[in-house]
């Protein structure tokens, strides 16, 4: 069978700021999740949240009936790497929650996830959503005009294996999932690993637009899905952490689109 080829958008200096619109309501929404994140609250209470805050802003969550999901945001708890299904379960003291948003505004999307500690959490806790985040700014820093692709997974990598668990062992990378292109589709090519060698790939071209998504596993990093057929568990049953951003590469470097409003 032949190949399709990867077809990467690029987008106009116009188009990117309608990018950035949709990126605003986006980072607004997970600001509000983020102080509503304590313990005794549903994620399904976190959902109704999110969705009000997506529609009062003139915007549509895009999770919503995607493929059939059931949910305006993804609320993956402790060993939920993605893809959580809100449900009526009260979060924790100590539980580890990672909140996927997405929202589609004059026909743009912004996607960005956040990793959020329910009070206080073990410092390996802490640690693992630290160093995901972490990881997350190395991969965009990487996303430099004529640089290729797997720059920005090889960063990625390189970030989360400077970094060891106080347990021992080594931080997982999931595999099975990662970042990819963004714009009036939530998912374009092209698809982009958290891990691998640099200087491969298509070219990162200015007006390319992507969300880049690492998944950071306390231990092995192997990964099963529920009978949902949307919900995805570590199985080992160790946390995992999941940050995001929506960016654009500029002539002038990459541009986060899905940060809060200066």
């Amino acid at each position: 069978m032949k190949r399709r080829r990867s077809k990467i958008e690029r987008k106009t200096p116009e188009q990117i700021e309608k990018m950035r619109l949709a990126g605003a309501v986006v980072a607004e929404t997970l600001q509000k999740l983020r102080a509503a994140a304590v313990p005794g609250i549903s994620t399904r209470e976190l959902d109704a949240l999110a969705e009000r805050s997506i529609r009062e802003a003139g915007a549509i969550p895009s999770f919503k009936g995607y493929h059939g999901f059931p949910a305006s945001i993804c609320a993956s708890v402790n060993d939920v790497v993605v893809h959580g299904i809100p449900d009526d379960v009260p979060l924790r003291e100590g539980d580890l929650i990672s909140i996927d948003c997405g929202a589609i505004l004059a026909g743009w999307h912004g996607d960005s996830a956040i990793t959020v500690a329910v009070g206080a959490v073990p410092d390996e806790l802490a640690e693992l959503s630290r160093v995901c985040e972490e990881s997350m700014w190395a991969g965009i820093a990487a996303a430099k005009p004529g640089g290729r692709l797997t720059d920005i997974s090889h960063a990625i990598e390189q970030a989360i294996r400077a970094n060891t668990p106080a347990s021992g062992g080594k931080y997982g990378i999931v595999q099975d999932y990662g970042g990819h292109g963004i714009g009036t589709e939530m998912h374009q090519d092209p698809h982009i690993l958290n891990y691998g060698k640099p200087g491969q790939g298509p070219e990162l071209l200015p007006g390319v637009c992507l969300a880049i998504e690492p998944m950071v596993t306390l231990g092995r990093p192997d990964t099963y899905t529920m009978p949902d057929d949307w919900t995805v568990k570590t199985t080992a049953g160790g946390y995992a952490s999941h940050w995001e951003h929506s960016i654009a590469v500029t002539e002038d470097g990459p541009v986060v689109l899905t940060a809060l409003p200066k």
